[in-house]
């Protein structure tokens, strides 16, 4: 069975995740825990801890269990108490850490409940924070903070060097694919790379390295970005050019859709294969647009990842 690991954090690699889940591929989640606003964000300042909001969005996404159940770990409380919008997810996986001492330990435990296809990695068992480098020479502090001060980002570092665990670097040396995405580039994506030895690791492995591009900018880290400035900026924080293929969407987002996200400060990226020199470019229609909104759809996008597995392995 051909072993996959995906890279990133956020909404995106749990959709990217749902759909992989479901072909015959043996799937690691390498997940950020940068992440410092709402229930996460409490939870960290209260228990320094890494932050757990990103890995039960994983859990969730690789589980195959009861909806009842999903809907129980996602479940937000509404009080007017301590509680308040807490995730019950995020309480267990908090829970889970004091009484392991360790993240790792933690998603084991719970991928048992959930009954987990694949496995799922913090970077980090460290108490991970962002922070911004800009092209006007600011720095900011904070993962939330970063993408919120809507200035061009020049690139992005920990305020304390942090390990990768060791578990990842096994994961990416037997890789047949890593994937990178789908997620916001700056504080989904790049932050699991912000180590030597996870640098070193992703430059040694004989694997391919795909991108799998977000189909709109976000404002504070893409703005104006076409794929090739997201692959450079991948590349970039690695220290060498790694990405062997991207996916990129293709489908029309409707000039509606757009007036609302220029309303966001956002458009459509551009798949600019004249700036991609030397890599493979896979153009396919993979998002939905539903409730005014543009998402990738999980079937087509795990599809278009395995074939290109299976027939890069012929």
């Amino acid at each position: 069975m051909k072993k996959v690991v995906v890279i990133g954090g956020g909404t995106g690699l749990s959709i990217l995740l749902r759909g992989l889940k479901l072909f015959p591929i043996d799937i690691t989640a390498v997940v950020t825990v940068a992440d410092d606003g709402s229930s996460t964000g409490v939870l960290r300042n209260e228990f320094n801890i890494p932050a757990v909001g990103d890995l039960r969005n994983v859990l969730v996404s690789l589980s195959e269990v009861e909806p009842l159940v999903e809907k129980l770990f996602q479940y937000r409380f509404e009080t007017d108490s301590d509680l308040n919008h807490h995730a019950l997810g995020n309480l267990l996986l908090t829970a889970l850490y004091n009484i392991t001492g360790s993240l790792t330990e933690s998603l084991k435990a719970l991928s048992k409940i959930l009954n987990i296809k694949g496995r799922i990695l913090p970077f980090t068992e460290d108490s991970a924070h962002l922070v911004g480098y800009m092209k006007d020479g600011s720095i900011v502090y904070g993962e939330e903070n970063i993408t919120k001060a809507g200035k061009v980002i020049d690139h992005i570092g920990y305020q304390e060097e942090v390990k990768v665990i060791p578990e990842v670097i096994k994961a990416i040396n037997d890789a047949d694919l890593i994937i990178f995405g789908i997620g916001s580039l700056y504080t989904s994506i790049i932050p699991n790379v912000l180590n030597d030895d996870m640098r070193k690791a992703l430059i040694n492995s004989k694997a391919k390295k795909m991108y799998i591009c977000n189909a709109m900018t976000q404002h504070g880290e893409t703005d104006g970005y076409k794929v090739s400035d997201c692959v450079r900026a991948i590349n970039k924080h690695v220290g060498k050019d790694i990405i062997d293929v991207v996916l990129a969407n293709t489908k029309y987002v409707d000039v509606d859709i757009q007036k609302l996200y220029m309303e966001e400060k956002a458009t459509p990226i551009v798949i600019d294969e004249e700036n991609l020199k030397g890599i493979e470019v896979i153009k396919e229609e993979l998002v939905n647009i539903t409730n005014k909104q543009v998402r990738h759809n999980y079937i087509k996008t795990a599809l278009c990842v395995f074939t290109y597995l299976m027939r890069d392995s012929e």
